[in-house]
């Protein structure tokens, strides 16, 4: 299975990934060495997610390079500024067991998030060589283009994007600089699914509705996607996806479904319309 490479400022990213929310110890080790083994390529942790030991285990445990992995984490909110975002990506990489990360994100902006500072503490880190890549995380469109104004040269930002929500706005931002788009929970945490006119589209492919709902975002300029998979079955059937061809009417018909269904809306996060 060939895996379709994103490119966006410098960097290569493998438009499917495994995401890795919620999952922990041995079970989270062992769906990343199956993933990779699978064929995966790129991976998807943050330090929130308190798994970062556990997919260091699971890269190493495959026996590939690690250079042959794109490895993604995240920094969390609660680190306002460049200096607490340093400090927490050097336990970050401690934890993941590897010199370097491929792509370094801010997890979600914070009432208190310095935002010229926290670029800086980042682009340091790359320049360092400890991260190939940056971006962002949960950016709305106004402080996404703060961010980019900022000129630190951002690869990717990750958000929430599936058929059920419209981030058309937000991927023109990302088109227009040069970066990359990451969707994250890309099957609507299964919600999506059961959806009659993604169940006729997979009848008519030999697919899945999971792999249509993937599909329709591969079908989009820019755009990669982390689903979270721990069994290797489910996984084999999202990396399905990679070989599916969505036609023009497939992609009208997904386009009648509502599109303003988020799932993802904690209590911290941003304005979404006017942040």
């Amino acid at each position: 299975m060939t895996v379709p490479i994103l490119e966006a400022n410098g960097m290569r990213m493998p438009r499917i990934g495994l995401g890795t929310w919620p999952m922990t110890g041995a079970e989270c080790t062992r769906a990343v060495e199956s993933a990779i083994g699978l064929g995966y390529r790129h991976i998807d942790t943050a330090e929130r997610y308190g798994n970062e030991d556990a997919v260091g285990a699971g890269i190493a445990a495959s026996g590939l390079p690690r250079g042959d992995i794109f490895l993604t984490t995240k920094i969390w909110w609660d680190k306002p500024n460049g200096d607490a975002i340093r400090r927490a990506f050097a336990d970050s990489l401690k934890r993941l067991a590897t010199p370097y990360v491929d792509l370094l994100l801010i997890h979600w902006p914070s009432p208190q998030l310095d935002l010229a500072d926290a670029l800086k503490g980042i682009a340091a880190i790359r320049a360092e060589g400890q991260a190939k890549s940056i971006g962002v995380s949960n950016f709305p469109p106004k402080l996404l283009q703060r961010a980019i104004a900022e000129g630190v040269n951002l690869a990717s930002l990750q958000v929430e994007f599936h058929v059920m929500l419209d981030q058309s706005k937000l991927l023109g931002i990302c088109r227009a600089a040069g970066m990359g788009l990451t969707a994250y929970s890309p099957l609507a945490k299964g919600s999506g699914l059961d959806q009659p006119v993604l169940a006729r589209i997979a009848t008519k492919h030999g697919a899945t509705p999971a792999q249509v709902a993937l599909g329709w975002l591969l079908a989009q300029d820019g755009v990669a996607m982390v689903p979270k998979a721990a069994s290797p079955a489910r996984q084999k059937e999202n990396l399905g996806a990679a070989s599916l061809r969505l036609d023009a009417d497939d992609l009208a018909a997904i386009g009648t479904l509502p599109k303003d269904r988020r799932f993802v809306n904690p209590d911290f996060a941003p304005d979404w319309a006017n942040g």
